[in-house]
C-alpha cells in the first residue's frame, strides 16, 4: 500500500523531530518545516495527505497558514490537525471555522496522535472504509448509493444536496463541521451570507430524519456534528 504523506509544521525542533520519528515508525512518509512560509512552500511542491500544524509559529501563525492553505484549490481538501499548547476555546473554534479537521492539545501521547491521524485520513477518504454505501444506526438506514433512507421502516427520498450533506455528517460523525466547510464540500461555494443556506437545508434534513433528528447536533457559533 502506498505510504500516506504527512506534513509537519512545528517550530520547536525537539517536538518536530519527535513527531517525525513517531510518524515514520507508524509507516507514514514525513516532511517537516519550522515555519509557516517554509511549510506552505513545501506543501505546494509536495502535496501531503494530511497536515499537522502548530498554532504558535513565528512570523506567520498556524491559523494564517491554515487560511492560506484552504485558499489553494489543489490543497483545499487536505485535512489539517491543529497542534496547540493552549486550551483556549477561541483558538479551537477559529481553527475549525478556517477548515481544520481536528485539533490536539499538547502534551499528547503518540498513540493518540496516530489515532487522530488515522481517523482524519479515513474521513477524508484516503484510508479504506470512509463511509459504506449502506449505513445503519438503530432504525435509521441510509442507502448512499440510491440517495434514500428508511426511518423506522418508512422510506424517505433525499435530494442531491441532502444526500451530500448527510454523507459529510456521517463520514465525520463525532466531529464538528463548520458551516464554511460544509459550504465548500457540499455546495462548493463560499459567498457571503450563504451560511443561511446550510441552516435551511439542515432543518429540512432533520425533518426527514424524524425521530433521529437530534443525531444532528448544533454546535453554537461553529457548525454541526453528527452524534451517532
Amino acid at each position: 500500500m502506498e505510504q500516506r504523506r504527512i506534513m509537519v509544521v512545528e517550530d520547536h525542533a525537539q517536538t518536530r523531530e519527535l513527531l517525525q520519528y513517531n510518524l515514520q515508525a507508524a509507516g507514514y512518509e514525513v516532511r517537516a518545516a519550522g515555519g509557516g512560509e517554509q511549510g506552505l512552500d513545501t506543501m505546494h511542491r509536495w502535496r501531503p495527505d494530511l497536515v499537522l500544524l502548530d498554532i504558535m509559529l513565528p512570523e506567520m501563525d498556524g491559523l494564517e497558514v491554515c487560511r492560506r492553505l484552504k485558499q489553494v484549490a489543489s490543497l483545499r481538501s487536505v485535512p489539517v490537525i491543529m497542534l496547540t499548547a493552549r486550551g483556549d476555546e477561541v483558538d479551537r473554534v477559529v481553527g475549525l471555522e478556517l477548515g481544520a479537521e481536528d485539533y490536539i492539545v499538547k502534551p499528547f501521547s503518540p498513540r493518540e496522535l496516530i489515532l487522530r491521524i488515522k481517523n482524519a485520513l479515513r474521513r477524508a477518504g484516503t484510508e479504506p472504509d470512509s463511509v459504506d454505501d449502506i449505513w445503519r444506526h438503530e432504525g435509521l438506514v441510509v442507502n448512499f448509493a440510491a440517495h434514500e433512507m428508511d426511518v423506522d421502516g418508512e422510506k424517505r427520498q433525499l435530494t442531491a444536496t441532502e444526500h451530500r450533506l448527510l454523507k459529510e455528517l456521517v463520514q465525520a460523525r463525532g466531529r464538528v463541521l463548520s458551516r464554511d466547510r460544509l459550504l465548500d464540500t457540499v455546495w462548493n461555494t463560499d459567498f457571503e451570507g450563504a451560511s443561511r443556506t446550510v441552516d435551511t437545508h439542515m432543518r429540512r434534513l432533520r425533518a426527514k430524519l424524524d425521530a433521529y433528528a437530534d443525531c444532528i447536533e448544533t454546535v453554537r457559533g461553529v457548525g454541526y456534528r453528527f452524534k451517532a
